[in-house]
C-alpha cells in the first residue's frame, strides 16, 4: 500500500494559486467582468499573497495564503459591490441628464416655432 504524501505549505500554496487561476479563467468565459467581480478577484489575489507572506513568517505559507485569499475575496467583493453601486447611480444620473437636455431642446424648438407663428 502506497503512503500518501503529507500536505506541505508549498503544496497548499500551489493549490490556492491553482484555484485562483481556475476561477479567473472561468470568469473570462462569460464576457466582461463586473466591478464586483474585479474587486473580488483583486482582493483574493492580494489576500492570498499577503496571507502567504504572513503565513511564511510562522511556517504555514499555504494556510496563510488560503485564509488570506478567502478574506481578501470577501473584502474585495464588498468594495467592488460598493463601487458597482456607485457606477449604477452615476449611470442613472447621466441618463436623467440626457433626458433633461432632450426636453430642454424640444422646448427650445417649440418656442422658436411659436415665435415664427406670431410674426406672421
Amino acid at each position: 500500500m502506497k503512503k500518501s504524501k503529507p500536505i506541505t505549505g508549498r503544496n497548499s500554496l500551489l493549490f490556492v494559486i491553482g484555484l485562483v487561476v481556475l476561477f479567473g479563467l472561468s470568469g473570462c468565459a462569460g464576457g466582461s467582468l463586473t466591478t464586483r467581480e474585479k474587486g473580488a478577484g483583486i482582493g483574493a489575489v492580494g489576500g492570498a499573497g499577503a496571507g502567504a507572506l504572513i503565513g511564511s513568517a510562522v511556517g504555514r505559507p499555504g494556510a496563510g495564503a488560503a485564509i488570506g485569499g478567502v478574506l481578501g475575496l470577501g473584502a474585495g467583493a464588498l468594495v467592488g459591490d460598493q463601487l458597482q453601486g456607485q457606477e449604477n447611480i452615476n449611470q442613472q444620473q447621466q441618463q436623467q441628464i440626457q433626458a433633461n437636455q432632450a426636453e430642454v431642446e424640444r422646448q427650445r424648438l417649440e418656442l422658436q416655432r411659436i415665435k415664427r407663428q406670431q410674426e406672421y
